[in-house]
């Protein structure tokens, strides 16, 4: 799991739900920002 490629993939397909769904902005950046910090954390523990 490389977070140089994942980081850019999850952004990417978290940007098309936004568009294709606006009503469900605020489910999509959260589950954006708890995909990023737990990629951060796997990495930082191994």
């Amino acid at each position: 799991m490389d977070p140089v490629l994942l980081n850019p993939l999850i952004a990417l397909v978290a940007g098309i739900l936004i568009l294709l769904m606006p009503r469900i902005l605020n489910y999509v950046v959260a589950i954006y920002l708890i995909a990023i910090g737990i990629i951060g954390l796997v990495n930082h523990l191994q």
